[in-house]
């Protein structure tokens, strides 16, 4: 129902927040640059400006509107007003707030991870959150379509924005797919303040925003006028007075909001001459007055928003567009430059008087308010987004991995075909597993081996559709049938789009209190098209499983393009991300059973003390897999030998006490370092073959044992250390990767052993795998050459044979 803008004791509490709130803030970034200045001799800026203009908006929001299943992605520069209404929440505390940007104090920008548990989608990756709401509202469609969740009632997904955000191009490729997908429970509010960081915003870009969410399905509310403006514009001369605002510029318009009520007169007076009604309503008015007036948008106005925002009684995806003054009710509103400006200490000291707020008192929650303490917290007793808040953070169950995932042998086969095998495997079954398991790709669920999967396990769409193919009796590999019940979301090609929709659905247990375990499969080499999705992912500790194949120089038929080169190093550096890149089926079932269960850990205990890893915390998962067929080993998976899989590596072929050479390859190496080592053992004594399933957990295990023994625990031993502890210190280490050869160039740091590392610097050609190992120098000779380099001793008889 519309929220009448009569209400006066609603208003009038809101009012007081708001100054409240705005104060808070502004002393907050105040406080912050004076002790970085003192720390550092330096001084950041920001903030101040930008989360003035949301103030209002988040006023009416946090203190009327939201319901406690709503979720907000807070406009990154708004942390500030942000952190001023949990505290005056009592969510939020007094030490964290004065240490504002500080070591462990309240973040700079809202993070989920790092701040309070009210945080509910980090903002820091401009344009991330915003994109994050839209996929986090399918996600709860999903779930809820499932049956799940009952006892938490549907929620409205916010962005709060700003209009220079706009710009970011994620937030075009989301709008895309919600419209696919039947969007709905999700509002934009955009902060139009027309200013970004550098300058204002073009002229008309308001009615460019209008068109482009009208086209994807969504309501456009457009909040230009307050209520004081609305109201002079129904006193004779109104109209003239409205249709100077609506044609006047936007730097113009921002330069007068600086200047002040003179200048709005003698501005106005001057472009609309002496017309006698818009005259007298000028005049009417005292400086002061008309320049409240002037600057009365409808996103500083409270009856204004509370009306809008009460009026919208749909789950259709809602845009407002809020127009507002960057820096209002600070002395910098409006300037151009007042992104990174700062209240100067007479400024700062100004606004006190103004707010009313004695010194010693920055802080209080009631100072300079003209309500009783008791009064105010009455009303935030009440407010409805307070109810139940400690419940916002949800938790969910985990859900049972088994001993062993199920592995179907064949004599050769690539770990791509692998995977689309176990996955299939898995969904015969009614397990809980398979029933939580979600998979998502854009548009390459067929050529990434999913496709038998969503056969058994269908597309998921809130209404049923059937496959047309197969009603017409049209022969096809496939069966497309869409229904609430399907597991798998298909996606456009987009990239961004895959990994926050996995962003979303990985936050489900947190978001909705219901555990999902989510799988994205991409080509490898578009891994890179989704970095800033990714790496916001993992910043929020949402749990997925990237699937990446082809890897490598699969894909090199198609092109330089379509090779990849860096992703092992991308696995290696980003945090929250697990990297293994198997050679083997068994390896492979190995791994997605221990993903399963790492996805679902969230323990903070002491490292593990064998791999030095916190494996306890979980995180998520990225497999690099291969469509390059080879040759499979028949063995049994004894505990050891998973331990070492999951641990990083294990030797194929154990070092002797003589050992010149060892070989180290990861992935579908394995053939080409077989292949050189049973040549070079003919001429090398105790050639040994290191099987590396995953570089990252190696590498990371290793460091955590050095700053282990850097504290004191002088036993501590990662699993790289003890693998090469009985290494001669006379041998050479040769590296094999399809990748670049840094994701293995450091193992001979290990123990301080001799290393040609060999991988892929450059691509642009295209030929068969062989001939590209061959033009590389990643075949059996070029590691037999590679070898004879490092340990010159008996000729290897091979060298010369392989041509």
């Amino acid at each position: 129902m519309p929220i009448s803008p009569q209400d006066p004791a609603l208003l009038a509490n809101l009012a007081q927040l708001e100054r409240k709130v705005l104060w808070l803030a502004t002393w907050m970034v105040h406080n912050a640059n004076h002790l970085r200045e003192k720390a550092d001799g330096l001084k950041v800026g920001g903030h101040q400006a930008s989360s003035a203009s949301l103030a209002t908006i988040m006023t009416a929001l946090y203190f009327h509107v939201l319901r406690p299943q709503d979720r907000v992605a807070v406009k990154p520069h708004a942390s500030p007003i942000f952190h001023a209404i949990q505290y005056l929440f009592g969510r939020q505390n007094l030490e964290r707030l004065q240490n504002f940007r500080g070591y462990k104090g309240a973040q700079s920008y809202p993070s989920r991870t790092k701040d309070i548990p009210e945080v509910d989608f980090s903002t820091g990756s401009v344009g991330m959150g915003v994109a994050q709401t839209l996929f986090s509202s399918l996600a709860q469609d999903y779930v809820k379509a499932h049956g799940w969740a009952q006892d938490w009632p549907e929620g409205r997904m916010i962005a709060l924005l700003g209009d220079a955000e706009m710009d970011e191009g994620n937030i075009h490729e989301a709008l895309l797919e919600g419209w696919k997908h039947g969007l709905r429970n999700t509002w934009w509010i955009i902060d139009y303040n027309r200013q970004s960081l550098d300058a204002v915003i073009r002229e008309g870009l308001y009615a460019r925003f209008e068109a482009l969410f009208g086209a994807f399905g969504w309501d456009v509310v457009v909040l230009k006028y307050g209520s004081l403006l609305e109201a002079a514009f129904k006193e004779p001369g109104g109209e003239s007075l409205r249709a100077w605002i609506d044609q006047c510029p936007n730097q113009l318009y921002s330069a007068l909001t600086f200047q002040g009520g003179a200048a709005w007169r003698k501005r106005l007076l001057d472009d609309i001459g002496d017309q006698g009604a818009v005259t007298a309503l000028i005049e009417r008015r005292s400086d002061a007055e008309l320049a409240r007036l002037m600057t009365n948008l409808a996103g500083h106005d409270l009856p204004s928003l509370l009306d809008a925002f009460g009026r919208i009684d749909h789950d259709r995806p809602v845009v407002f567009i809020a127009y507002t003054i960057k820096g209002f009710g600070l002395p910098l509103a409006g300037h151009k430059d007042n992104h990174a400006g700062l209240l100067t200490p007479p400024q700062v000291e100004g606004f006190r008087d103004a707010m009313q707020v004695p010194p010693g008192e920055e802080w209080s929650k009631y100072a300079g308010l003209d309500a009783a303490p008791a009064d105010i917290e009455a009303f935030l007793e009440a407010v409805p987004f307070r109810q139940s808040i400690e419940q916002r953070r949800r938790q969910a169950a985990r859900i049972p991995v088994p001993a062993a995932l199920p592995l179907p042998r064949q004599p050769e086969m690539s770990t791509q075909q692998a995977f689309g095998l176990i996955i299939n495997e898995l969904g015969r079954s009614d397990a809980a597993l398979a029933e939580r398991i979600v998979t998502t790709s854009p548009d390459v669920t067929v050529s990434t081996n999913l496709g038998a999967w969503v056969n058994r396990r269908g597309l998921f769409a809130k209404q049923a559709m059937a496959d047309l193919f197969k009603k017409e009796r049209i022969p096809s590999t496939f069966t497309w049938d869409f229904s609430p019940r399907g597991q798998h979301m298909e996606l456009g090609i987009a990239e961004m789009n895959l990994f926050t929709m996995l962003s979303a659905l990985g936050l489900s247990h947190s978001t909705f209190g219901e555990r999902l375990l989510p799988i994205g499969t991409l080509y490898d080499p578009f891994i890179c098209r989704g970095l800033d999705a990714l790496n916001y992912a993992c910043y929020q500790d949402a749990r997925f499983i990237v699937v990446a194949t082809p890897s490598g120089l699969a894909l090199a038929p198609e092109g330089g393009a379509h090779q990849s080169i860096a992703t092992p190093l991308i696995g290696m550096a980003q945090d929250g991300l697990a990297t293994f890149e198997p050679a083997y089926a068994d390896e492979l079932a190995v791994i997605l059973r221990f993903a399963f269960d790492y996805l679902q850990r969230d323990g903070d205990g002491e490292p593990d003390e064998h791999s030095w890893l916190r494996d306890e915390t979980g995180g998520s998962v990225y497999l690099r897999l291969s469509t390059r067929s080879i040759e499979q080993p028949s063995r049994t998976m004894d505990e050891e030998l998973a331990r070492g899989i999951i641990d990083g590596a294990y030797w194929l072929r154990p070092p002797g006490p003589n050992t010149e050479i060892v070989v180290a390859y990861s992935g579908v190496m394995a053939p080409e370092a077989i292949e050189a080592v049973g040549m070079m053992a003919e001429d090398r004594r105790d050639v040994a073959l290191l099987a590396v399933t995953s570089a990252d957990r190696l590498n990371a295990g290793w460091s955590a044992a050095q700053r282990a023994r850097e504290r004191g625990l002088l036993h501590a031993r990662s699993h790289i250390e003890r693998l090469f502890a009985t290494l001669p210190r006379h041998c050479g280490i040769v590296s094999v990767q399809d990748g670049h050869p840094a994701g293995l160039g450091w193992l001979g740091a290990v123990a301080g052993h001799r290393q040609r590392a060999l991988g892929v610097e450059h691509f642009g050609q295209t030929g068969t795998i062989q001939d590209l190992f061959r033009h590389y120098g990643l075949d059996a000779q070029a590691i037999i050459a590679a070898a004879a380099a490092l340990n010159p001793g008996r000729p290897m008889r091979y060298l010369k044979a392989v041509v």
